[in-house]
């Protein structure tokens, strides 16, 4: 192994609050599981929890591992790093209906002093009904994307760790608003996404698309930090060009597969008619 990269490994250790918060929060979460699955076991199959587990595993491996280490050396591994956070973290969260487990899952003293009267506070009942509308939620997802990969929002994150970690948390908070409204995990009400919702995903596309195309094609690297901090010795436009193309490939893929899977489902109603 160069030299350089295990020399990011040797800096890199466990974030001690994300790995306990990640630890804690399958434990409760798979506790809940089992109590809930004694009395709805066809809504809550083994690969919901399969699904809940491997979403804290990939937002834990994203920014605690020593994937994070790379992100602040190269773009590209930065690239990886929030597709993970954005597009296979949040998805696989809500795939594991993960509310009332969690809940279940908690101490009942806990459930019923603390957390049971902020739920039954109208006021952010209105609160989340009005950010996993499909339009704020979009909005909310592609303008903290773009806004954070503005050159300036983008170095000054890499040069303070503090909003760093903001950074991270307003795309895994935007993106788990952006995928609410096509998962609907339980017990939101359940409907069956519409032809909306392709115009939904197409559209993340095309921003995701617009921006990876300006980072291929730039002539020049885009943040200057990786001019001065590249302990790697890898050249920023090759790097930039890498991240790039894997943000337009398997973040287009993330948007698309889905497109195809609604519309095939929409489409099966039509043909049971006709037949």
């Amino acid at each position: 192994m160069p030299p350089e990269y295990r020399t990011i490994f040797e800096e890199w250790s466990p974030p001690i609050f994300l790995t306990v918060a990640t630890i804690l929060t399958a434990i409760i979460y798979t506790r809940g599981w089992f109590a809930i699955r004694k009395t709805r076991p066809a809504q809550f199959p083994d690969w919901r929890l399969a699904a809940f587990l491997g979403g804290l595993a990939i937002l834990w491996i994203s920014i605690g591992s020593p994937m994070d280490g790379f992100a602040d050396a190269l773009l590209s591994a930065h690239m990886v790093e929030h597709l993970l956070l954005m597009s296979f973290a949040p998805p696989l969260l809500l795939l594991g209906y993960p509310v009332v487990p969690l809940l279940r899952g908690l101490p009942h003293p806990i459930t019923v002093h603390i957390i049971a009267p902020f739920i039954r506070r109208k006021s952010l009942r209105h609160l989340g009904h009005f950010l996993t509308t499909p339009i704020v939620a979009w909005l909310l997802m592609n303008l903290t994307f773009l806004g954070w990969h503005i050159p300036a929002a983008y170095d000054f994150a890499l040069e303070h760790e503090f909003w760093h970690d903001i950074e991270h948390l307003c795309f895994l908070g935007s993106s788990i608003l952006f995928w609410w409204p096509l998962i609907r995990p339980w017990p939101s009400r359940t409907h069956m996404p519409g032809w909306f919702m392709l115009l939904y995903l197409a559209s993340a596309d095309i921003v995701n698309t617009a921006l990876s195309a300006f980072l291929a094609f730039c002539d020049r690297p885009v943040y200057s930090f990786y001019l001065t901090q590249n302990p790697l010795h890898i050249s920023p436009m090759a790097d930039q060009v890498a991240g790039a193309v894997t943000m337009w490939v398997i973040g287009s893929l993330v948007f698309l597969v889905p497109v195809v899977f609604i519309t095939f489902t929409l489409l099966q109603p039509q043909k049971r008619s006709r037949a």
